[in-house]
């Protein structure tokens, strides 16, 4: 089967998209990492060591996709998201309020992942018609990882998926 190639204008549409996801997806992972700090720093509680240790994996985790992600966007030409400002405007994830109990916190962070796997389905939709198949997979690696995280979380809570 013979591929079309698509004009310069629709290639360029189809990256910005990406890029736009690619950026989401650091302003969103930037926003948790400083979330799940707070949380780590602020939980109390019958569940503290359990939390305080979970949250540091968390936000250990959220590191190293901000860093992941924000390499696959310069890698295909993208500028990543590097301020608090930027990351806050694109950011489709809110700031930790401040005076959350543990199990809020909790209900937080798996209510944002679920969010996050959201965007990352129509990243990967976004990334196959871009012919993007390494960030489509990375998105997949990261949702697969998130849906483990989710189904934990509400196990703690006490809640079936």
């Amino acid at each position: 089967m013979k591929r079309r190639r698509m004009s310069p204008a629709v290639t360029e549409v189809k990256s910005r998209s990406l890029t736009d996801v690619l950026n989401k997806q650091i302003a969103n992972w930037s926003v948790l990492y400083i979330k799940l700090h707070h949380y780590h720093w602020y939980v109390t509680g019958p569940h503290f060591f359990t939390l305080h240790e979970k949250f540091e994996e968390l936000y250990n985790e959220a590191a190293g996709y901000v860093d992941e992600l924000a390499e696959r966007l310069l890698a295909i030409g993208g500028q990543p998201a590097s301020t608090m400002k930027a990351c806050l405007e694109q950011s489709t994830l809110r700031e930790a309020a401040g005076g959350e109990t543990a199990e809020q916190m909790v209900q937080a962070v798996a209510a944002d992942f679920q969010q996050v796997i959201r965007e990352l389905e129509e990243g990967m939709s976004i990334a196959e018609q871009a012919n993007d198949q390494a960030t489509s997979d990375m998105f997949l690696e990261i949702s697969t990882s998130l849906q483990k995280h989710v189904w934990m979380l509400q196990a703690f809570l006490g809640r079936q998926p």
